[in-house]
C-alpha cells in the first residue's frame, strides 16, 4: 500500500530552477513510479508574514497561506523538506515557514502547565534533502551538521516525527553529470521506498 508523501521545497529563490527542485522531481518520480500519493509545498510561491513575538506565536492564526500547507502536512505520512544550506542554516524564508506551521493546537498540544505536552504530529516520519557547497564530510565532521541536527531535533522531532533521516549533498558546484545522475538515482530510490 501507498504513502502520503508531501514534498516541501525550501529553496526561496522564484527566478530559476535550482538543483534542490531536480532532487525534489526525482524524489516525486520514484514515488509516484511505486504508487505513492505526492502533494508539493513550495515556500517561495507564498506570501505569508515572518513572526515578530511569542503572544503572535502562542494566540495568533495561522496565516491563510499556510492553511492548505498545515492540511497537507496532517495529511501526510513522510515528509521531505529540500533545501540550500545557506549560511550554515536553512533559509530564513523556510524557518519563517516552519515558525508559522507548528504552532500550538497544531504541532503539538496541551493545557495548564504543559502547553506542548503533546505532540501533534506524531505517527509521520521525515527526511532532510539538504544542499551545500562544501563537502557534506567537511559539514558533518568539522560543523558538525549543527543546523540539520537542530532541524531534526528541536522541530521534526519535538512535534512528534519519527525516525527523520537526512540526506546532505556536498560540493554541488563541482558535481558533474554522471555525479549528478547518481544523485538523482538515490532520490528516485528513497522516493519508491517512501524513505
Amino acid at each position: 500500500m501507498g504513502k502520503r508523501i508531501v514534498l516541501i521545497q525550501g529553496h526561496p529563490d522564484l527566478g530559476e530552477r535550482h538543483w534542490c527542485h531536480a532532487l525534489e522531481a526525482a524524489y516525486a518520480e520514484g514515488a509516484q513510479a511505486a504508487g505513492h500519493e505526492v502533494e508539493r509545498i513550495d515556500i517561495a510561491t507564498l506570501q505569508f508574514p515572518l513572526l515578530r513575538s511569542q503572544y503572535d506565536w502562542e494566540h495568533g492564526s495561522v496565516p491563510p497561506a499556510l492553511e492548505e500547507p498545515q492540511r497537507l502536512i496532517k495529511w501526510a505520512e513522510h515528509i521531505v523538506i529540500f533545501f540550500p544550506l545557506w549560511l550554515g542554516d536553512m533559509p530564513a524564508l523556510l524557518k519563517g515557514f516552519l515558525e508559522q506551521i507548528a504552532r500550538p493546537g497544531f504541532a503539538f498540544t496541551g493545557e495548564g502547565k504543559n502547553p506542548l505536552a503533546h505532540k501533534g504530529l506524531t505517527g509521520r516520519s521525515a527526511r532532510v534533502v539538504v544542499t551545500m557547497g562544501m563537502p557534506a564530510a567537511v559539514y558533518r565532521l568539522y560543523f558538525r551538521a549543527h543546523s540539520v541536527r537542530s532541524l531534526e531535533r528541536n522541530i521534526l522531532g519535538f512535534v512528534g516525527m519519527s525516525p527523520v533521516n537526512e540526506t546532505l549533498i556536498g560540493s554541488v558546484g563541482n558535481l558533474d553529470m554522471v555525479e549528478a545522475g547518481k544523485w538523482l538515482g538515490r532520490l528516485r530510490k528513497l522516493g519508491a521506498a517512501a524513505e
